[in-house]
C-alpha cells in the first residue's frame, strides 16, 4: 500500500498525525490483544485463545490452548504484521467483530493439528473498562496498559482430538478481555539496569471474572513485595442493564499447598460488605507452556518467527505441562464461585488466574524461590 497507509485510514479514527498502521508510541513493547476463554461449567475442559498485534515489532500472532482428558494441547501461529491492522487473520486463526462490544466470532480452521473451532461470542453483561495498570522500573515504563472485560456465552462447534462438541449458550460460558498498551513482548532485550538486583520485580497477581445467572463480579488484585496494591478492582455488573456497582476493596484469603505457591483454596470478601465468595478450583490450564506467555524460549508473544507464516502444534500430558510451568508460569484455573450476599446464594463459574513472582511478605515469600511451609 502506498506510503504505509492502511485501509483504516479511510475511517475517521485517527488519534495522531500518523497513519493507523502506526501507534503513537515508539516503545517496542506496545501490544494490542484479544483474549477469550471457553468452558462448559464443568471441570472436564477449559480453553483459552488469543490474537495479538505488536506494531513496533512488525509481528502478529495467535494461539489456542486447551486441557481436556488429561492432555494439554496448543495450536499457535505467527506472521509479519504489515500495515493492515484491520486484518486479524493469522494463518488458520481469525477474529471477526460482528457487533462491537457485544458479538464476536473466533475461528481456528481445521488442519493438521488436534484442535479446531468456529465459535461466536455474545456478551452477557456490558463491557467494563478495568483500571489502568502502570508500573515504572528504574525510570522506564515497564507496564502501561488498559483492558475492557466481559463475561458471556458461546455458540458454535469445537473439535478436540477425536471429540466434537456442539457448543450452546445454555452450558458454554466464558470471559474475554481486550487489552492494549505496553507490556514486555518479543525477544529478550539486554537487561542493563533493569536487571539490577538479579531478580525480576514482584508480580503478585489474581484476576477473577465470575459469571452468575443474573450478574457478574470482576475482581483484580495486584500487589508488590509488601502487599501494597498496584492495581485493584471489584465491581458487580448486572445483566439487566443496571449501573455497575463498586464493591470496594477486594480482600483475598489465599491458602497455599505446602512446598509450592499453588493456591489450594481461596475466598474473596469486600471491605465493609457482607458478600463472601468461596473459590473452588476445577481445572488448571497452564498458559505459560506453548502459548507464548513467557516460558518457551522459542515462542513468546511478539517474537519474530521469520518472513513466512508459521503454524505449530504442542501436545503433552497435562501433568507434564504443570511441571514445566512450575511456580513461575501463569495459571488459568476454571473455578466454581459460591456467592453469599444480599441477593442470596448463587453459584457461578469463571476464571481464577494467578501469577506469583518474586517476594511477597504477606504470603511469607521472602525471596524469588520461597514457597509455602
Amino acid at each position: 500500500m502506498p506510503d504505509g497507509l492502511s485501509p483504516l485510514d479511510d475511517f475517521p479514527f485517527h488519534q495522531t498525525s500518523e497513519s493507523l498502521a502506526h501507534v503513537a508510541t515508539s516503545d517496542r513493547n506496545f501490544y494490542d490483544r484479544y483474549y477469550f476463554n471457553v468452558h462448559r461449567c464443568t471441570g472436564d475442559l477449559f480453553m483459552a485463545m488469543g490474537v495479538g498485534q505488536y506494531p513496533n515489532l512488525g509481528v502478529t500472532d495467535a494461539f489456542a490452548a486447551i486441557v481436556h482428558k488429561g492432555v494439554h494441547r496448543v495450536v499457535r501461529a505467527s506472521r509479519e504484521l504489515g500495515v493492515d491492522r484491520a486484518d486479524t487473520c493469522v494463518g488458520p486463526f481469525r477474529v471477526e467483530v460482528l457487533e462491537p462490544l457485544t458479538t464476536l466470532r473466533v475461528v481456528l480452521e481445521p488442519g493438521e493439528y488436534e484442535l479446531s473451532f468456529d465459535l461466536t461470542w455474545t456478551g452477557s453483561i456490558p463491557v467494563t473498562r478495568e483500571p489502568r495498570q502502570f508500573i515504572r522500573r528504574h525510570g522506564r515504563v515497564w507496564i502501561d496498559s488498559v483492558r475492557l472485560a466481559q463475561t458471556g456465552f458461546w455458540t458454535g462447534t469445537l473439535r478436540v482430538g477425536d471429540d466434537e462438541f456442539a457448543v450452546t449458550p445454555d452450558r458454554w460460558w466464558g470471559s474475554r478481555d481486550r487489552s492494549w498498551g505496553i507490556r514486555p513482548v518479543g525477544e529478550a532485550e539486554p537487561a542493563g539496569i533493569q536487571g539490577k538486583g538479579g531478580e525480576p520485580p514482584t508480580f503478585h497477581w489474581v484476576y477473577a471474572p465470575m459469571q452468575f445467572d443474573d450478574f457478574s463480579i470482576l475482581v483484580i488484585v495486584q500487589e508488590d513485595e509488601h502487599g501494597d496494591r498496584v492495581v485493584e478492582e471489584a465491581v458487580k455488573v448486572y445483566r439487566d442493564g443496571r449501573a455497575p456497582e463498586s464493591l470496594g476493596r477486594p480482600e483475598l484469603e489465599l491458602r497455599y499447598t505446602s512446598g509450592t505457591r499453588d493456591v489450594r483454596s481461596a475466598a474473596v470478601t469486600f471491605a465493609g460488605r457482607a458478600e463472601k465468595i468461596a473459590v473452588t478450583q476445577l481445572l488448571p490450564l497452564h498458559m505459560a507452556v506453548g502459548s507464548g506467555y513467557g516460558l518457551d524460549a522459542d515462542w513468546r508473544h511478539g517474537m519474530y518467527q521469520g518472513p513466512e507464516l508459521v503454524v505449530q502444534q504442542v501436545v503433552m500430558p497435562a501433568v507434564e505441562a504443570a511441571a514445566k510451568s512450575g511456580m513461575f508460569g501463569i495459571a488459568e484455573r476454571l473455578s466454581r464461585f459460591d456467592y453469599d450476599g444480599p441477593e442470596g446464594a448463587r453459584t457461578g463459574y469463571g476464571l481464577f488466574e494467578t501469577l506469583f513472582l518474586g517476594a511477597h511478605r504477606p504470603s511469607g515469600f521472602a525471596d524469588w524461590l520461597a514457597v509455602a511451609p
